[in-house]
């Protein structure tokens, strides 16, 4: 039996709460079906990581859990393997936003505002507070980068949620949203995995913070803590799982990304974690009481925007590069 055969089936995906759940609905059930083991390793995205595995050939990786311009421009590169649509029952049964030829929509996260109700006395409504250093004192925590950054900016400087693209997609608006950002930045906590803006919130070291709406219900859930999510301004976002090109497990891989896309399995992870689920007969069979946690649910959409994955493609590298310059400042 060569080296390769011998490797396990290995996962990767986002790290903390949400990482639990998965071990427990997804993970350790398929690794009972292989009848291997499934091992589980976490990261905190970026193509670059992904190009470097594949380039140097054999990847060590097999499924990821990928961003949706990640997707993008792998798919674009030639970094996945295409997506075999009939083992998943045909595209008709998710979401349209869960389809792509490389990848399989997992499920569907907000970024927003979110604040510890249990300290904040007055609650916060909008980006506009969360840059009012005065009525709201303290730090605030973002994701650090370009991406969600520019986008609230330009929301807290009055610009409607549906109209941050277009603004965004000119010079003038990019300028503006920088600008925006230099007001705040002395007060401004940098965070980059999904688990630290929760740290950052119960420490009390931020007293807001962008965060991941199914973290902060996660926490709530298992911590007692009493973390709210701002809805209105909020983004969504599809992450999808993806086959690294050429990975020896493969086949084993497609099966795994099938199984976790049933929708008898799928149904189970909003019990742990507040995310909005692809699979349609799994997303119509949540109950209510966890429905309204849900990104998905219409009162949680209605000034909600969808993440704009082809501006963040084309864009990515000149803002990350500027945004990165701005930083260092």
């Amino acid at each position: 039996m060569n080296a390769a055969a011998a490797r396990d089936l290995t996962v990767v995906s986002w790290g903390g709460n949400y990482q639990d759940a998965q071990r427990k609905i997804y993970f350790e059930p398929f690794s009972k079906v292989l009848g291997k083991p499934v091992l589980d390793e976490s990261w905190d995205g970026g193509i670059g990581v992904i190009t470097a595995k594949v380039k140097a050939g054999s990847p060590n990786w097999d499924v990821v859990q990928v961003e949706s311009e990640e997707l993008a421009l792998g798919c674009a590169d030639g970094l996945y393997e295409k997506i075999d649509w009939a083992k998943l029952g045909g595209k008709d049964l998710y979401l349209p936003a869960a389809v792509d030829d490389c990848g399989v929509g997992q499920i569907v996260w907000t970024t927003g505002l979110s604040y510890d109700a249990d300290k904040l006395k007055t609650a916060p409504t909008s980006w506009a507070d969360f840059w009012d250093t005065k009525k709201f004192p303290g730090k605030r925590g973002f994701r650090r980068g370009p991406k969600y950054a520019l986008e609230f900016a330009l929301m807290a400087d009055g610009v409607k949620p549906a109209e941050v693209y277009d603004v965004l997609g000119t010079p003038e608006g990019v300028d503006r949203a920088f600008k925006k950002l230099d007001e705040l930045k002395p007060n401004i906590v940098w965070w980059e995995s999904g688990a630290q803006p929760l740290q950052l919130l119960s420490s009390g070291d931020v007293v807001m913070t962008t965060a991941y709406n199914g973290r902060i219900t996660g926490i709530n859930k298992t911590e007692g803590k009493n973390f709210k999510v701002v809805w209105p301004g909020s983004i969504y976002a599809v992450d999808s799982w993806v086959v690294l090109k050429d990975a020896e497990n493969k086949d084993a891989a497609m099966d795994f990304i099938a199984f976790t896309s049933k929708a008898e399995n799928q149904v189970k992870l909003p019990e742990y974690i507040a995310y909005g689920l692809p699979n349609k007969e799994a997303a119509a069979a949540v109950p209510a009481e966890l429905k309204k946690d849900l990104p998905t649910s219409a009162e949680n959409l209605e000034q909600a925007i969808p993440l704009d994955v082809d501006f963040w493609v084309d864009n990515a590298e000149a803002l990350t590069q500027r945004f990165n310059a701005w930083l260092a400042q």
